[in-house]
């Protein structure tokens, strides 16, 4: 059974939001809440980069430990999803996760009775498969339908990989050993003519 996860390549991210918009256009997410962000560390000095931040479905997630009415919940995939109707909005979640993924809404169905909102890894909620009462509460169930989160699809630069852990571990494992090291990074070489543009990075197979 495939265990699904975020990674993030942070030499690919452009700091375009594309995620952040696909994410609230394709669940609806209610007005105030951001299930995905992109944050940038080192903001307008030379190696700054930018990662896109959301729930990561921790194998051990805080969430659950600190949840005193037991909401979350793991699905056979490994999505950490959490029912509304048991949450009581103590926001302990909040507190908890190191990425802030569980946040108040400030409008919506759930507003007022303060229910909390996270990403769902495009996996929908306890409701039945692609029912409206689903999508009102959690947004759309793309795994249902054989689909990738809606964010990681609209990655311009596919910074952003979404699956099977082992899939896109080996993703990101392949990319770090071809690209380089230095300004090879970015490509600059090839851009300005570099004598080294062109070359295959140290230890790759001809």
């Amino acid at each position: 059974m495939a265990r699904m996860k975020f990674v993030c390549d942070a030499e690919r991210c452009i700091e375009c939001n594309g995620c952040v918009t696909a994410c609230k256009n394709e669940n609806e997410v209610p007005w105030g809440v951001n299930r995905r962000r992109v944050v940038t560390l080192n903001d307008g000095v030379p190696g700054e980069k930018s990662i896109s931040v959301a729930c990561m479905h921790c194998s051990d997630a805080p969430c659950m430990a600190v949840c005193p009415v037991n909401c979350f919940y793991r699905t056979d995939e490994g999505v950490v999803l959490h029912d509304k109707d048991i949450c009581i909005g103590c926001g302990y979640c909040s507190y908890a996760c190191p990425f802030g993924a569980p946040q108040f809404p400030s409008s919506g169905t759930f507003g007022v009775r303060g229910k909390m909102d996270k990403c769902t890894f495009c996996a929908g909620g306890p409701e039945a498969n692609g029912s409206q009462a689903e999508f009102e509460k959690y947004g759309r169930n793309r795994l249902a339908e054989g689909k990738l989160p809606a964010c990681a699809e609209m990655c311009s630069t596919k910074a952003l990989l979404a699956g099977d852990g082992d899939v896109v571990a080996d993703i990101f494992r392949n990319r770090v050993v071809q690209r380089g090291k230095g300004a090879e990074v970015w490509g600059w070489g090839t851009a300005y003519g570099s004598k080294q543009a062109g070359q295959p990075p140290a230890g790759a197979k001809s």
